[in-house]
């Protein structure tokens, strides 16, 4: 069965998971914390770390019991240690090299991107249809998120060239903003999608950004354009600035309208820019992640894209969408495909991604390159 236990960290969901050499999720545990942030409108970092201490181990436990296998019969363990929290990715990091040491197994250290671009590629517990991730390559990767929004031209699970990426915001976060702007309560994205769905999508126009790399994206500019259509321009400059109204002003189908139109804007944009991509990279298929990819407008207009295209497209359970545990140990599974027998516990959590960096996704592995 060759199973791997899988542990994530990274920000406000502590997760356990084991995954067979088949794919196949045997059990996957998430504890949410956001009943712990909600009052603070975001996450709060030392909140965050100190409910991962907490949960660590119960969840872990509870991953192996509803997978049946005990730790003894788990051949590696896997951790997401970057991108994240510092804070919250020590606790993760440190259980999973605590673990892998004590039982002498191999550890893998997961690149948080890496394991949402092949997160679809994840089956159910009695799936035997076989996962054929070659099939679909050369493909575009594309991971939609609160922290990134990236594209990838993907040769293999560990030969993935980035060619955009967000100059600013990504579109996980401009929706969360957009969300706070329009008095929406934490977690801000969901809560818009919903709001949005009782909106006119056609209610406001939002410009495409036109970049010197036609294939990044920015998204400041269409918040600038929504704060201002809910508070008005302001008058005056630096501190002495106000705005005419605030968004207690507005009807409520206003701000459904102005929902509606912005998250509208924010996937018309993504799905441009995979265009975009498709055109400079012909592939033969389409491998999506990230936490966005579970909203469901989104999801219907790459789907849409893909079968206009003639391409697959690989994406994930909304379950597997955001932050998970079975994405990272189903990537180190994947890694180890390759004949990657994994790291060095000396390997360091870090803030940022290698990958959306566009550095290679595994040391020593094929080489991403850089925007050029």
């Amino acid at each position: 069965m060759g199973c791997i236990l899988g542990i994530e960290s990274s920000c406000d969901e502590t997760a356990a998971a084991v995954v067979d050499d088949a794919l196949r999720v045997r059990a996957s545990v998430v504890a949410s914390q956001h009943e712990l942030h909600g009052e603070y409108g975001g996450v709060v970092p030392e909140i965050a770390s100190r409910a991962h201490l907490e949960r660590i181990v119960p969840v872990v436990e509870r991953a192996l019991s509803e997978a049946g296998i005990a730790l003894s019969e788990i051949d590696a363990i896997a951790a997401g240690v970057r991108p994240g929290l510092i804070g919250s990715l020590l606790v993760g990091t440190s259980a999973a090299k605590g673990l892998a040491w004590a039982r002498g197994t191999p550890f893998y250290a997961i690149d948080h991107v890496a394991a949402h671009l092949f997160a679809g590629l994840l089956r159910g517990r009695d799936d035997d249809s076989g996962a054929a991730a070659e099939e679909s390559l050369p493909a575009l990767g594309l991971v939609v998120s609160g922290g990134h929004t990236s594209l990838f031209r993907i040769a293999s699970a560990i030969d993935c060239t980035l060619v955009g990426r967000t100059i600013d915001d990504a579109v996980g976060e401009a929706l969360d903003k957009a969300a706070a702007m329009l008095g929406l309560p934490h977690p801000g994205g969901p809560n818009l999608e919903r709001l949005a769905e009782t909106g006119d999508a056609q209610a406001l126009r939002f410009p495409l950004p036109q970049l010197a790399n036609p294939l990044d994206f920015s998204l400041s500019g269409l918040k600038t354009k929504l704060l201002y259509e809910i508070r008005g321009v302001p008058q005056g400059r630096g501190a002495s600035s106000s705005f005419a109204r605030s968004v207690d002003d507005l009807a409520p189908s206003r701000r459904a309208d102005l929902a509606a139109s912005f998250q509208r804007a924010a996937i018309a944009q993504v799905v441009d820019r995979l265009a975009r991509a498709a055109d400079a990279h012909p592939v033969r298929g389409v491998f999506v992640g990230g936490g966005v990819v579970a909203n469901r407008t989104l999801r219907r207009e790459l789907s849409a894209w893909a079968m206009e295209r003639g391409v697959a497209l690989v994406v994930p359970e909304p379950r597997y969408c955001a932050d998970n545990a079975a994405m990272i140990a189903g990537y180190a599974q994947l890694r180890r495909r390759l004949g990657d027998a994994g790291d060095d516990l000396s390997v360091p959590a870090e803030a940022v991604s290698r990958l959306a960096r566009g550095e290679p996704v595994v040391r020593g592995g094929a080489a991403a390159k850089r925007v050029q």
